[in-house]
C-alpha cells in the first residue's frame, strides 16, 4: 500500500519542517519560518499562533512537538509509519553510530484502539508493518505493556540497532498515583539497562525520575528517549497529559487527530475534499427525518436494501468484492424512560422477519461482534444495535445508515459514532452515488438540535457542516420558515427542506414498535437498482443464508417517496462534491482550516468576471480506462514520463573539479543578553576531525560507502517515482569510483557534492522525460484541454506595492527586473490586467516533462492570455531552455488566444526576447 497524494504531502510537510528545525536552532523561529515561507503571515484578525514550548526533556530541553490535522479515516496509522523514517532521520542519522536503539512510544486514548494497533503493526502481512519494515530493514519489533514488564524480547541487547515500538495506552502513564503502578516500580528484568555491576552505588543519571529506581520500566523507556506517536491527540491536552508526555523524556512528538486543540503546534492539514477525492470516506452524510420510529426502521431496511442490490449490480458489471451494507441501530440510553432495550429491538427486528444472525447488538454490556469479521464474505452481519459503543477504534466500512430510534421527544445524539460510518469500501468510487455517501435516519421532534449533533459529530471527525445534507420528506405539508435567532445551524440548511412534521408536539401517549407495520422485506423496494449506468436484477436468496439471506423482491414495484428523495439528492450531491473536488484539485487550494489563518485578497470587481471565466490549458494524457480511470485520460504530472527509466545504466561522469565550500546559512544565533541576531555559518567546510580520524580509520571501504551514501540520500531527497534503492545504488557507484583523496574531500564538502549529483540526476531525468514527452505529444496520446481556473483570492507571502491593472488587491512581491518589466507591461494601453503567478504548489504550472510556474499572466483587451516568464541577470537560469521549449510546446498546441514568452534583462538565446523586443510584441496583442 503506497502513500494517497494528500498523505505524501503530510510526509512532505513534515520534513520540510524537520528541514527548518535543522537550519534554524530556536523551534520557535524554525515553526515560525514555516508558515510564513509557505504564505502564512501575521495580520489582525489571522495570526500564526506562536510555537508551544509544551514538553520538555530531561534536561529541560524543549522537545519538537508537532500536531497533524486528518479526519476520521484518512490514514493516520498509515501517515504516522511513514513518518518515522524522517524523524529519525534528524535524531539518529544514517551516518550515526549502526546499533543505536531507535524507539517509539505509540500512545493511544483506548484499550479498542490499542488492541487494533498491536495487531496491525504485528501482522507482517499489514500494510502498517510491511511500510515499517522497508524504512527500517526488517529489524522492527512491537512491545505491549505487559512484554515490557515480564522483559519479555525487551532487554539492552535486544534493542541494539532495531526500531522498538511500544504501544500503550494514555491512562496507564497518566495517573498520579505512581507508586502503585508497576511501570514506575523496581523491575529485576530490566537490569540490562542498568550499566555496570555496582549500579546501586553510583549516582543516578538524569534521566530517573525522582522516587523512582533506575530499573523501571518508566525509566527503561526514558533512557531510550523515545519518539512519541499521539493517537487522537485531542485526549491528552490536560495538564495531567502534558505530564505524562514530559515523563517519557522524548525526543519527538507528533501528534494525529481529527481536532486539534488549543496546545496543537500544527504543520499540516488535511482537507475533507482530498479525502472524498482519493474515495476515503462516504461523503455528505444524508440526514432524514421522519414522523415516527416505525418510519425510520421502513426506510433503513429499504435503504440498506437497495444499496445492496446496487452493490451485487455493481460486483457483476466490474468485478471486485461484493458490499454488504450495514444499519447502525442506535437505541436509547436503558435509563430513560420509555426507552426500547436492545434485546426489544432485536425482538422486533426478527418478529418482522428478519433472520436472527443477521443482527448483533453491540453495547458495553453486551458484545456479540467479538470475533466477528464484518468484512468477511460469508459474514451474514447487516444490522447492528448500539447506543455508542461503536467509538474510535471500532472500524466497518460496510456501516452505510445510522438510524436512530430514541424518543422522538429527544434531540438524536449522533456525535458518538458518527465517525463509524464515514470510511468508504475498498477506497474506490463507485458507480452508485448511493454507495458513495453515508446517511443519518431519524425521528426526532427536535431535529434541529439533532442537525447540531450531527455537526458536531461531523467536527470531531474532522470535517464540518458543508458535510451534510437535509432532504425533507416532501409528501408532507410545508412548514414556515425558521424564525430568526441565535441557532447556530440557521444558515446551515434551507428551511424549506426541514421535516414539518419535526416542529410538531411530541405525542403524550407512550410510542411503540408494531411489528406488523414493518415491511420486510420491502414491498416498495426497486427492482432496478439504478437508473442508468448500472441495472441490477432482484437478489435470489433464501432467508437466513450466508450468502444473502433475504427473499425476492417483487417485480415491477417502485421506491418508497423516501427513496426517491434519497437518491434525488445523492446524484445531485455527488455531482456537486465531484465539481468541488475538480475546483479543488485545479486550482490547489489549501485546506479551509488553513485559510483562516492567511491572509488572503481577492480579485477586483471589475476584472472578476472576465477572469473568473478564463480556464488555461494543461497536459492531459490518455489512460487506459477502468474502476480508477473512467474517462481514459488523466493530468499529465512528469512522474508520467519516467516510467521505466533505467538510472542504473546511466553514466556517473560527474565534473567535481574545483568543489570548494561555497554553501552557507544565514540563522539566528542568541547572544550573551538573550536577544537574536543574523549570523552566517558555512554549511560545507566544517572541519569533521571525529569522523575523518576516529571514525574512517577504524572502518572498511565498504561500511565507509555505506555511511556517506546514507547521508547523500538525506540531502538528495525524492526523485519519484524513481526508488530510493535504485538512487542508493547508484549514488553508491559514484562513490565506489572514487579515490581516496577524493572520497575525503567529500566527507569535508558533502552539501556540495550532493548538490552537483542532485543536479545531474535531475539533468538525466528530464531529458528522459523530454524525450518521451514529445514522441507522446506527437503521437497525440498527450494533450491540452482547458482545466486551470484562477483563484477567487490569494495569500502573498509577502505583497508587493500596487501597480495598476493587478487582478488581485495586492500581489506577492517581486524581484527588481520583474517588477520593471511588468510595470512596463501593465502600461501598455492594450493590456486589460495581469497578475504575479503563484511560485511552486501555490499557482498555475506548465505541466510536462518540468513543472514551470511562469512570472505573470497577462491579459490583452483582445482577450489574448500571455504567459511570461523573466529572466534577470542575477537569476540561475540553468533550466531556462528547457522551460521555454516547454512554453513553446504548450502555446502550439493551446491555440490562437495564448502566447508563451520568455523575457531577458540583456542575455537571450534563440526563442526569448528582450524587454524592449518584447513590449513591441505585446503592443501588438
Amino acid at each position: 500500500m503506497e502513500l494517497k497524494p494528500y498523505q505524501q504531502q503530510v510526509i512532505a510537510d513534515l520534513s520540510l519542517f524537520l528541514d527548518y528545525l535543522i537550519r534554524v536552532s530556536d523551534i520557535r523561529h524554525s515553526f515560525q519560518d514555516y508558515w510564513t515561507d509557505r504564505g502564512f503571515r501575521p495580520m489582525t484578525g489571522h495570526t500564526i499562533e506562536p510555537y508551544k514550548n509544551n514538553v520538555r526533556d530531561a534536561k529541560g530541553l524543549p522537545v519538537p512537538h508537532v500536531c497533524v490535522k486528518v479526519p476520521t479515516a484518512g490514514g493516520k496509522t498509515f501517515i504516522a509509519c511513514n513518518a518515522l523514517q524522517p524523524i529519525f532521520g534528524l535524531i539518529s542519522p544514517n551516518d550515526g553510530p549502526p546499533d543505536v536503539p531507535k524507539a517509539v512510544v505509540w500512545l493511544v486514548p483506548s484499550i479498542s484502539i490499542l488492541d487494533q494497533t498491536i495487531k496491525n503493526l504485528r501482522d507482517s502481512n499489514h500494510p502498517y508493518r510491511q511500510k515499517l519494515n522497508a524504512h527500517f530493514n526488517h529489524r522492527v519489533e512491537v512491545f505491549d505493556k505487559a512484554a515490557l514488564l515480564a522483559g519479555s524480547g525487551f532487554n539492552a541487547t535486544a534493542v541494539q540497532g532495531q526500531l522498538s515500538i511500544i504501544v500503550m495506552s494514555f491512562d496507564s502513564l497518566r495517573a498520579r498515583n505512581k507508586e502503585d503502578r508497576k511501570l514506575f516500580q523496581e523491575n529485576g528484568n530490566n537490569l540490562s539497562f542498568v550499566a555496570g555491576t555496582a549500579a546501586a552505588n553510583r549516582e543516578q543519571p538524569d534521566h530517573v525520575l525522582e522516587g523512582t529506581d533506575e530499573t523501571a520500566v518508566i525509566n527503561v523507556i526514558r533512557s531510550l528517549q523515545p519518539v512519541l506517536v499521539v493517537d487522537e491527540s485531542h485526549n491528552a491536552e490536560s495538564e495531567l497529559s502534558v505530564e505524562m508526555l514530559a515523563n517519557l523524556n522524548p525526543s519527538f512528538i507528533l501528534d494525529l487527530t481529527a481536532t486539534p486543540r488549543r496546545n496543537s503546534n500544527i504543520i499540516s492539514f488535511v482537507d475533507a475534499l482530498a479525502l472524498k477525492g482519493e474515495n476515503m470516506v462516504k461523503l455528505p452524510v444524508i440526514v432524514y427525518n421522519q414522523k415516527d420510529k416505525i418510519d425510520v426502521i421502513n426506510a433503513a431496511l429499504e435503504l440498506q436494501r437497495k444499496l445492496e442490490v446496487q452493490a451485487r449490480a455493481e460486483q457483476e458489471q466490474v468485478g471486485g468484492r461484493l458490499i454488504r451494507p450495514i444499519v447502525l441501530f442506535q437505541a436509547q440510553s436503558q435509563t430513560a424512560a420509555d426507552n426500547h432495550t436492545f434485546q426489544r429491538i432485536k425482538d422486533i427486528l426478527v418478529k418482522a422477519g428478519i433472520p436472527s444472525a443477521q443482527i448483533k447488538i453491540k453495547t458495553a454490556s453486551v458484545d456479540e461482534l467479538k470475533g466477528v469479521d464484518l468484512m468477511a464474505d460469508d459474514c451474514p452481519v447487516r444490522y447492528i444495535i448500539t447506543v455508542n459503543a461503536l467509538k474510535e477504534g471500532w472500524d466497518c466500512p460496510y456501516a452505510y445508515i445510522l438510524a436512530s430510534l430514541a424518543d422522538r421527544s429527544s434531540a438524536v445524539d449522533v456525535e458518538q459514532i458518527l465517525g463509524r460510518v464515514l470510511r468508504q469500501p475498498y477506497v474506490r468510487q463507485h458507480q452508485s452515488p448511493l454507495l458513495n455517501l453515508s446517511y443519518v435516519l431519524t425521528a426526532s421532534s427536535k431535529f434541529r438540535e439533532t442537525l447540531q449533533h450531527v455537526v458536531n459529530g461531523l467536527n470531531k471527525a474532522g470535517f464540518s457542516s458543508k458535510d451534510y445534507r437535509v432532504v425533507s420528506d416532501e409528501v408532507k405539508p410545508t412548514t414556515p420558515p425558521m424564525p430568526d435567532g441565535p441557532n447556530p445551524l440557521a444558515a446551515l440548511f434551507d428551511p424549506k427542506l426541514t421535516n414539518p412534521a419535526t416542529d410538531q408536539p411530541a405525542p403524550t401517549a407512550t410510542e411503540d414498535i408494531d411489528p406488523d407495520q414493518i415491511t420486510y422485506p420491502p414491498q416498495t423496494a426497486a427492482s432496478e437498482a439504478t437508473k442508468g449506468s448500472v441495472s441490477a436484477n432482484p437478489v435470489h436468496s433464501p432467508a437466513g443464508s450466508g450468502a444473502g439471506g433475504r427473499s425476492d423482491v417483487p417485480p415491477g414495484v417502485v421506491d418508497s417517496p423516501v427513496i426517491q428523495d434519497i437518491q434525488r439528492q445523492a446524484e445531485e450531491e455527488a455531482k456537486a462534491f465531484e465539481q468541488q473536488l475538480a475546483d479543488m484539485k485545479i486550482n490547489g487550494q489549501e485546506p479551509d482550516d488553513a485559510q483562516q489563518s492567511v491572509g488572503r485578497y481577492a480579485m477586483r470587481d471589475h476584472f472578476s468576471e472576465q477572469a473568473k471565466a478564463i480556464r488555461l490549458p494543461q497536459f492531459y494524457m490518455r489512460v487506459p480506462t477502468g474502476l480508477f480511470s473512467t474517462d481514459g485520460e488523466e493530468r499529465l504530472d512528469r512522474t508520467h514520463l519516467l516510467g521505466g527509466f533505467p538510472l542504473g545504466k546511466q553514466s556517473t561522469d560527474i565534473n567535481f573539479d574545483n568543489v570548494q565550500a561555497d554553501l552557507y546559512k544565514v540563522d539566528l544565533e542568541q547572544t550573551e543578553k538573550g536577544q537574536y541576531t543574523p549570523a552566517i555559518a558555512r554549511i560545507d567546510g566544517k572541519t569533521k576531525e571525529a569522523l575523518l580520524n576516529n571514525i574512517l580509520a577504524q572502518q572498511s571501504r565498504d561500511t565507509q560507502l555505506n555511511s556517506m551514501t546514507g547521508r547523500l540520500m538525506r540531502l538528495l531527497g525524492d526523485f519519484r517515482p524513481i526508488s530510493d534503492a535504485d538512487v542508493r545504488k547508484y549514488v553508491k557507484r559514484i562513490l565506489d569510483e572514487m579515490g581516496e583523496e577524493q572520497f575525503r574531500d567529500l566527507i569535508t564538502h558533502e552539501h556540495t557534492y550532493a548538490e552537483r549529483i542532485k543536479r545531474h540526476i535531475t539533468t538525466l531525468t528530464t531529458d528522459f522525460a523530454a524525450e518521451r514527452f514529445r514522441k507522446l505529444l506527437d503521437t497525440d496520446e498527450v494533450f491540452v484541454k482547458p482545466a486551470y481556473s484562477l483563484p477567487a483570492t490569494k495569500a502573498p507571502k509577502e505583497t508587493a506595492k500596487d501597480i495598476t491593472k493587478s487582478l488581485y488587491s495586492k500581489e506577492e512581491r517581486m524581484n527588481g527586473f520583474e517588477e520593471r518589466v511588468i510595470l512596463e507591461v501593465a502600461n501598455l494601453e492594450n493590456v486589460a490586467f495581469w497578475t504575479r503567478n503563484g511560485e511552486r504548489g501555490r499557482g498555475y504550472w506548465l505541466n510536462g516533462y518540468l513543472n514551470h510556474y511562469p512570472d505573470f499572466i497577462v491579459v490583452t483587451k483582445r482577450g489574448k492570455i500571455v504567459l511570461l516568464e523573466t529572466k534577470g541577470d542575477d537569476r540561475d537560469n540553468s533550466d531556462s531552455e528547457a522551460k521555454r521549449k516547454l512554453g513553446d510546446y504548450w502555446r502550439q498546441k493551446a491555440g490562437e488566444t495564448y502566447r508563451y514568452f520568455m523575457v531577458f534583462e540583456k542575455k537571450e538565446f534563440e526563442g526569448t526576447y528582450t524587454l524592449d523586443e518584447f513590449l513591441g510584441v505585446m503592443r501588438a496583442l
